[in-house]
């Protein structure tokens, strides 16, 4: 139904019934969970039938993969879902059963998508991009410390090329005018020694991403409209470099850069954990290894990911 909705005009119940070989009755109730289930506003207009508020545009395989550069193209395989529980889950699965380095997910909805501290995602559909990758990494677990940094710093490099004045939050979440524009979800499986699968989960906002429970800002509030197909081949690009940048470096070279971008560099800010009281301090950036330096009454502490949360205090 969606399908024959996607060009934005008005098509009648009974030419949508006809080509799908289906009673207008159908056709109704197809309506109903497109706009309760996947919460698309569609106009019904007697003598007219429907059409959506605006036009759809489906993730596009082919149009991805010409957006990509030499290198992206010779690495990543691309795939896209219409529906899927988690990009993630679905990469980690094929990861542990020799899935290819590089490969690609992307989905239209996701029905079980998370974020850090098992915190759930949520997108309304064709409202944004959500998209993971297998990246295969010859050194150890304890050689990746940093890689949620390195991954937020492509991003905005990406996003800032295109006019979005995008700011990182660590560890792994992207700001647009204070409010998160998208998030970094980094999942890993492997030796200490090595070899490790890596798969890197994004989720961003195009568009205004329906009612969530924090605060949230997409990219149309910036005047970025390149089409989301476009986009992620750009995304792709820039990943690219930095993961092969990071494979051969680590962290390091990067590490000025993060701190560049950063939402709190030298702001007073207050840690929270899941167990224990908050701590406050000042955000003095970030170690080689990514992690928090803060400058607190008891002198400067270092604080890894893990089960820390980090706001800015007014």
């Amino acid at each position: 139904m969606l399908r024959h909705l996607a060009d934005g005009r008005f098509h009648s119940g009974e030419d949508i019934a006809g080509e799908l070989g289906c009673s207008r009755t159908l056709v109704w109730q197809a309506v109903r969970v497109i706009q309760q289930d996947l919460g698309v506003t569609v106009f019904s207009v007697r003598g007219q039938g429907y059409r959506l508020v605006a036009p759809f545009e489906w993730l596009d395989v082919a149009a991805i993969r010409d957006g990509l550069d030499e290198a992206a193209a010779d690495t990543f395989t691309l795939a896209v879902a219409e529906r899927t529980d988690s990009t993630n889950s679905q990469l980690l699965a094929r990861a542990a059963s020799g899935g290819l380095h590089g490969l690609v997910l992307a989905t239209e909805l996701q029905t079980a998508g998370r974020g850090r501290l098992g915190r759930r995602w949520q997108a309304r559909l064709g409202s944004g991009l959500t998209f993971s990758l297998l990246w295969r990494f010859d050194r150890g677990l304890s050689q990746l410390a940093g890689l949620s940094l390195a991954v937020g710093v492509a991003l905005a490099r990406t996003l800032r090329r295109l006019g979005a004045p995008v700011a990182l939050k660590w560890p792994n979440d992207v700001l647009l005018n204070e409010r998160k524009l998208a998030g970094i979800l980094i999942e890993l499986s492997g030796d200490a020694l090595g070899p490790t699968a890596v798969v890197i989960g994004v989720g961003m906002n195009v568009s205004d991403p329906g009612e969530v429970d924090q605060p949230v800002a997409c990219l149309a509030e910036a005047g970025v409209k390149l089409p989301r197909s476009a986009l992620l081949a750009e995304l792709l690009n820039e990943l690219h470099r930095v993961l092969s940048d990071f494979d051969r470096h680590g962290f390091m070279p990067l590490r000025q850069e993060w701190m560049s971008l950063s939402a709190h560099q030298d702001a007073p800010v207050c840690l929270s954990f899941s167990h224990g009281e908050p701590v406050q301090g000042v955000a003095r950036g970030v170690a080689e290894s990514g992690a928090l330096l803060v400058d607190t009454a008891d002198g400067m502490k270092t604080y890894h990911a893990g089960e820390v949360s980090l706001r800015k205090l007014a």
